[in-house]
């Protein structure tokens, strides 16, 4: 053995239990602390993550997107809205769950554009269509559902101005494709309303990922909810009354596909919706909701506490997104709620007898 002057500069070995190498079992080490025998170089570590990175990057979005996915449903659930009211011949419902829903989608496409940074980036999304890529269908559906809606939603306004829109020989043609206009929002209406959730929960943010059996059943809800709110805002009671139905079953859809999401999480990855400012605004949407969904049932005749509750369902619908967007980013900053719910899936294998593939190895 060789040795050197650096030697006495060696910190002190710890004792360490002998190590099994095949059927031979090394003798543990005597006692000798010198210095001068083989030594672990590398102390054992409990693992958190890479040099204390994020394991999963956050999404780097703020309230922009958050105001989208609110106004996204909004304006697909008033698109779903505005063309029963146009089939059963109530024009006061069909006007104002149009306009309402193109005003929800342009600022909601505005709110867009800003997290974007630049128009020109959403454009260059439209230049293909990827159908494995939610983000690349998501597009043209928001494409598709503006253009049939600002048909229908133009056609109100001027007939609401009395012809006073400078349309001169359009005004014929806008006449003829308008039907066809608010068949495409009723169309594209939907999958507007929950792309957003497949969006999100095909990720691998933890959060967002555990809940992807369930999201978009939530998100369908809550937009639900939110295009019956608005319609018991901006319309007279006497035409409201499939917006209060279509209110009270999105309720009773979002209070049940929120708990049965939540249950079927794995409980690590579902703290994130039930701590902090997220699991508060949970809390509220819930509130919330149950007051609109009781003021639309049983008070939904009367003009103001029929507002009063459409107002609380467009809170509670807001909330709702707030809060999933929220808590998935807060999911993806701790290492926990990756590797955690990994652990526990790779024991269900184990435990389930698979063994020696890609994913388990044997214990």
């Amino acid at each position: 053995m060789t040795v050197s002057d650096f030697d006495q500069f060696r910190p002190p070995e710890p004792e360490r239990r002998g190590r099994r190498f095949g059927k031979l079992r090394r003798k543990k080490r005597s006692g000798r602390t010198d210095g001068s025998a083989e030594m672990l170089m590398v102390p054992d570590v409990e693992f958190s993550s890479y040099y204390g990175h994020n394991i999963v990057k956050p999404p780097p979005w703020g309230p922009e997107i958050a105001a989208y996915l609110f106004l996204g449903g909004v304006a697909g659930g008033s698109g779903l809205l505005a063309y029963g009211a146009q089939l059963t011949g109530r024009k006061l419902l069909c006007r104002n769950a149009r306009i309402g829903a193109m005003v929800a989608i342009a600022l909601g496409s505005g709110a867009l554009i800003k997290d974007l940074g630049r128009p020109d980036r959403f454009l260059n999304m439209l230049r293909t269509i990827k159908v494995t890529s939610p983000m690349s269908l998501g597009s043209w559906i928001l494409t598709l559902y503006s253009g049939g809606m600002g048909v229908a939603a133009a056609a109100e306004v001027d007939r609401l101005t009395g012809g006073r829109l400078p349309l001169g020989p359009l005004r014929r043609a806008l006449t003829t494709v308008e039907p066809a206009g608010g068949l495409a929002g009723a169309v594209f209406g939907a999958p507007l309303a929950v792309y957003t959730a497949v969006l999100l929960s095909d990720t691998a943010n933890p959060t967002w990922n555990a809940a992807h059996r369930d999201l978009p059943f939530v998100f369908a809800s809550s937009a639900s909810l939110a295009a019956g709110g608005l319609a018991m805002v901006t319309t007279p009671t006497r035409e409201t009354g499939p917006a209060r139905a279509l209110a009270v079953m999105g309720v009773a859809g979002d209070l049940m596909a929120t708990r049965y999401m939540e249950g079927r999480m794995d409980p690590v990855a579902a703290e994130p919706l039930h701590q902090g400012r997220p699991g508060s605004l949970l809390r509220w949407s819930e509130r919330l909701a149950v007051a609109g969904g009781l003021g639309a049932l049983l008070l939904g005749r009367n003009r103001v506490t029929a507002a009063v509750s459409g107002g609380a369902l467009l809170t509670a619908s807001a909330c709702t997104r707030f809060a999933v967007l929220e808590a998935g980013i807060n999911s993806a900053k701790d290492p926990r709620y990756t590797v955690e719910p990994q652990r526990r899936r790779l024991e269900e294998r184990r435990a389930a007898g698979i063994t020696n593939d890609s994913i388990t190895t044997a214990g």
